[in-house]
């Protein structure tokens, strides 16, 4: 990637980066690790330190995937990685985007997280999961 094109993707979803700094900042607080990969801040939970129920296996905030162990980032990463990619392209208006495309599966009739467009992009561009 183009040096000027890598600075501005980072700056179009630095908003969304922020809030994913503030979440890895409590998963690193409770006592997760991190690691940097291409680019990406990779945050897991201890897998003795995790709360037994939570709605995610990982969430991607712009450059920031946050999972619940080290194990489900190695599974899920293909799949995190273009929620990545949709945030450089949509910025921090993918916060809007993507519960707006929520809405319009469900009133379709359809699954709200897995006809989303953004969740069917990752399935079929990341590992199929």
């Amino acid at each position: 990637m183009h040096p000027l094109r890598r600075i501005w993707v980072y700056a179009w979803a630095a908003p969304c980066s922020c809030l994913g700094l503030l979440l890895a900042a409590v998963v690193l607080l409770a006592g997760g690790t991190m690691a940097r990969r291409a680019g990406v801040l990779e945050v897991a939970l201890r897998r003795d330190s995790r709360p037994t129920r939570l709605p995610f296996a990982a969430i991607t905030l712009g450059h920031v995937i946050v999972g619940i162990d080290r194990q489900t980032l190695r599974q899920l990463r293909a799949h995190e990685r273009v929620h990545v990619g949709q945030y450089e392209r949509w910025g921090a208006l993918l916060l809007l985007a993507y519960p707006l495309a929520s809405l319009h599966a469900w009133l379709r009739g359809r699954r709200p997280y897995l006809d989303n467009r953004f969740e069917r992009e990752a399935r079929e561009r990341g590992d199929g999961r």
